[in-house]
């Protein structure tokens, strides 16, 4: 009897599970723990629409974030004057090449003309667009108070978390982890 009642309530369980889940009501994130190499993410309890902003690339034409829906979106502000963000700059390019189902958009914020494709090329990361934020309004969307600032966006262009700081984008465990976040 207490046999029956145990799996009666293990499929019960596991039905609730794929119904929730099913409905989007389970975040894509929970039972997910980041690895410690992704301490510095800090998921967001409520995730909130990306700001509607634009950049450049290297020929000056302009994108807008929205374009980039439908698939996760690890956006990173940096500058050429800031050391963290040029270290890790290798590091998103290898992330992106391991975790084909996450788009990785490296967005130089220096004022002024700097050439982001010939920086990007002599510090190792020529793979990543020289994508610009030069009049900084992703800096100010983002309310990005220091950098390197890492912001992750689901498929439906909502904030999930952010890193304010580096990160080891690359360790073997965060690739995994992003890996199974984004199915790829």
């Amino acid at each position: 009897m207490i046999k029956k009642i145990i799996i009666s309530l293990s499929v019960i369980a596991a039905i609730a599970f794929g119904f929730l889940y099913g409905k989007g009501l389970l975040s894509v994130h929970q039972g997910l723990e980041p690895p410690p190499s992704l301490a510095v993410l800090k998921f967001e309890k409520e995730p909130k629409n990306a700001p509607s902003v634009g950049f450049t690339d290297g020929s000056g034409r302009r994108h807008a974030l929205e374009s980039f829906r439908g698939r996760y979106v690890l956006l990173n502000l940096w500058a050429t004057w800031c050391a963290p963000c040029v270290a890790e700059l290798p590091a998103l390019v290898r992330l992106q090449a391991r975790a084909t189902g996450l788009r990785v958009l490296a967005v130089n914020t220096d004022r002024g003309h700097v050439d982001a494709a010939a920086f990007l090329k002599a510090n190792n990361a020529r793979e990543l667009v020289p994508y610009r934020d030069s009049d900084v309004t992703m800096l100010k969307s983002f309310k990005a108070y220091g950098l390197p600032l890492t912001v992750l966006i689901d498929p439906e262009g909502k904030i999930v978390a952010r890193a304010e700081g580096p990160a080891e984008w690359d360790d073997p465990e965060a690739i995994k982890y992003f890996r199974r976040v984004t199915g790829s």
